[in-house]
């Protein structure tokens, strides 16, 4: 992380966790400027399906829907807004629910193992022995390039740090670096945001498609079909909620089997979402409740530019002043240590 100058925030979480709200909140109090991390949203005519926010955000509705966008292009495109925000003594924060990307852009696209249970509970009963502090030595001695980055308690991403050195032998900075295709070289807050409980977040979805549908997201897909230029098998048209009701009006499904399809494929998107995150080293995982306020936290603890002598120039007088009305900012108190 740049001690002196603006952090990067990364926002995470599975579809209708109420991410995009929590990101909102932190950008009008940090001083902000948000990057959508969303593969439905970067096209244009793909709003109401894809929950597009009226708030300003970069990466959205950039390119038309018969031209798929990659998640190389997003590293591009991305790295490019961050360099753009900071430049303008903004601090740009990530946020949306597509994995792929976040990896490109903070990973990079290496083929990287994924978590080993059995590595990660060797190293974190070490971890509870020894202190985190002794295992960020052992990183050093394997990968000293990825520990330097990070700070002796940032437990998360050393543990990640040390699994990949001993499923593989080759350190993450390596793997990063591979073909080109390097992570940013940074590691950004990363916090993630999700229902405590599962029936909560089901809820959400059934009742958000509920309001797409109210909002006219049916004839949003039908003009998307008129267009002429577009088939099932783009990306823009696979998107969940999309294909369900293209089915519908292409008359290979009902309307009712279109909409239960709809729900249950943004349900499994979700369970898909928990499982890769529960494997990501965030920061801390912010546990909302039925009306979205904050119920409970999971491994937060304060990144490298919080744990410097003087706070960095950009964090303003009232950090620690927030209001209680924001959404969730009860963690963000908690992460300056208030």
């Amino acid at each position: 992380m740049r001690l002196g100058g603006p952090p990067l925030f990364c926002v995470m979480g599975p579809t209708a966790a109420g991410k995009t709200e929590f990101a909102i909140a932190l950008a009008e109090k940090m001083g902000g400027e948000l990057i959508s991390v969303d593969s439905a949203l970067v096209y244009r005519g793909l709003n109401i399906g894809a929950a597009r926010p009226d708030y300003p955000h970069h990466l959205v509705a950039i390119r038309e829907p018969d031209n798929p966008y990659s998640a190389a292009q997003f590293a591009l495109d991305a790295r490019a807004s961050i360099a753009d925000i900071r430049q303008r003594g903004r601090v740009p924060i990530l946020v949306g629910g597509t994995q792929l990307y976040f990896r490109a852009l903070l990973d990079g696209l290496a083929d990287i193992p994924a978590s080993d249970p059995d590595t990660r509970r060797q190293i974190e009963a070490e971890a509870s022995r020894d202190g985190w502090p002794a295992l960020h030595r052992q990183l050093e001695s394997v990968d000293p390039v990825l520990a330097h980055r990070l700070h002796p308690n940032h437990s998360q991403r050393i543990g990640r740090g040390l699994e990949v050195w001993r499923m593989t032998g080759k350190p993450l900075s390596q793997w990063q670096e591979e073909g080109g295709r390097s992570g940013l070289g940074e590691s950004p807050l990363t916090l993630v945001i999700c229902p405590k409980d599962r029936a909560v977040l089901h809820d959400r979805i059934a009742r958000r498609f509920k309001l797409m549908l109210d909002q006219g997201f049916v004839e949003e897909v039908e003009t998307l079909r008129r267009r002429g230029d577009l088939t099932p098998d783009l990306p823009a048209v696979r998107a969940v909620g999309y294909r369900q009701i293209w089915s519908y009006l292409e008359g290979e499904i009902s309307f009712s089997e279109a909409c239960e399809a709809a729900v249950a494929a943004t349900r499994q998107l979700a369970k898909r979402q928990l499982t890769w995150l529960r494997s990501w080293p965030a920061d801390g995982w912010l546990l909302t409740g039925e009306s979205g306020g904050l119920i409970a936290t999971e491994g937060l603890e304060p990144p490298e530019w919080m744990l410097s002598s003087n706070h960095p120039s950009w964090i303003g007088e009232e950090s620690g002043k927030l209001a209680d009305d924001l959404l969730l900012h009860e963690a963000i108190l908690a992460l300056f240590g208030n």
